[in-house]
């Protein structure tokens, strides 16, 4: 017995060594952690986060994916946070993309904003309020386009070949408005259902009349089509700007230079808001970083896109039926301006 706890006790010396050299690694490890804790909590300081967000925009001719994909490179080569524009179908798109969290920011009308939130049109019965409204950048105009010079009004679109937008888009029941304006319903056109692009290329090839095309005048396909052809922009008259804002309160006047295309006289139309939405679940300092990036910098976004220069502090905060994101709300309080929030 004596032989055997002879033998024994330099395994049992060894293996108390060895555990409280363990017990001295670990101890030197947590106080390492909690010093390093307690230094990152004194200073503040956190090592910064790269976050990528999907920015839903439009079609690659139209002003939201121009427009947007100036707006993610500046975000992303200023900030922690990345954003990437991705083409879509548009506004309808980009709030059900975010609905589904494939898109994290979107490019959206007003009116189609609202039908998300209010749960009509477009989505009927299907109401989409999980997004917040970050900031309007400028107006989108309805600009009702021909190669036609005795189509001068909108009551002269009926029995002729429209465009209308896409099956169900916000241009679609933007076009819808402006022809009950004039007492004309869907049935008094031959409407077709097609992209900016596609309607262009429609018109250049005589296959249509007309085309409505909601957006931000300059709009790429139009100019592209001015470029070749003169082109005419159909005006809507007072009387009936009046009547469609009485019953469509969220479109306002707006008139469109002859200078923008180069067309013969200026075009008399309304116009919707051009605005950017964010899930809710999109990170304060995310949404903040988006909207301090680009109204710090307005100046060199609008050497890039002349959109740019609409960009406005006030018209930026003027949205009151949709709540704002709170990082959104943040960087308009910085510069004195109270805006709704969730």
């Amino acid at each position: 017995m004596k032989k055997t706890l002879k033998l024994m006790m330099p395994i049992l010396i060894i293996a108390l060594l060895l555990f409280g050299c363990a017990k001295s690694n670990d101890s030197n490890t947590a106080a390492a952690a909690a010093t390093a804790s307690t230094s990152a909590a004194k200073t503040g300081s956190a090592p910064a986060k790269s976050v990528e967000l999907k920015f839903g925009t439009g079609g690659d001719q139209g002003t939201y994916y121009g427009f947007g994909n100036v707006l993610a490179q500046r975000v992303t080569s200023s900030t922690p946070t990345k954003v990437t524009a991705v083409t879509s179908g548009g506004s309808q798109d980009n709030i059900e993309q975010l609905d589904m969290n494939f898109y994290q920011l979107g490019f959206v009308q007003s009116d189609v904003m609202s039908y998300a939130y209010e749960g009509i049109n477009l989505f009927e019965d299907f109401p989409v309020n999980n997004f917040s409204t970050v900031a309007a950048l400028y107006m989108e105009q309805v600009q009702i386009v021909t190669l036609d010079p005795n189509i001068k009004t909108v009551g002269d679109l009926k029995g002729k070949t429209v465009s209308i937008g896409s099956a169900g888009s916000g241009v679609y029941y933007n076009a819808i408005d402006c022809l009950k304006a004039y007492g004309l319903t869907e049935n008094d056109i031959k409407p077709t259902y097609q992209s900016f692009g596609d309607s262009v290329d429609s018109l250049q090839d005589g296959k249509i009349d007309a085309a409505f095309v909601v957006a931000g005048a300059p709009t790429v396909a139009v100019s592209t089509l001015a470029s070749t052809q003169d082109v005419h922009l159909v005006s809507i008259d007072q009387e009936h700007i009046d009547a469609l804002i009485e019953a469509s309160p969220y479109y306002s006047p707006y008139t469109i230079d002859a200078s923008v295309y180069g067309t013969d006289e200026d075009c008399q139309t309304v116009a919707v808001l051009a605005v950017v939405i964010a899930r809710d679940d999109v990170s304060e300092d995310d949404v903040y970083n988006f909207v301090s990036t680009i109204f710090e910098n307005k100046d060199a976004i609008a050497a890039s896109h002349d959109k740019g220069n609409e960009l406005d502090l006030n018209f930026a905060s003027s949205i009151t039926n949709i709540p704002y994101h709170p990082g959104a709300a943040k960087y308009f309080a910085e510069k004195g301006i109270t805006v709704p929030v969730k």
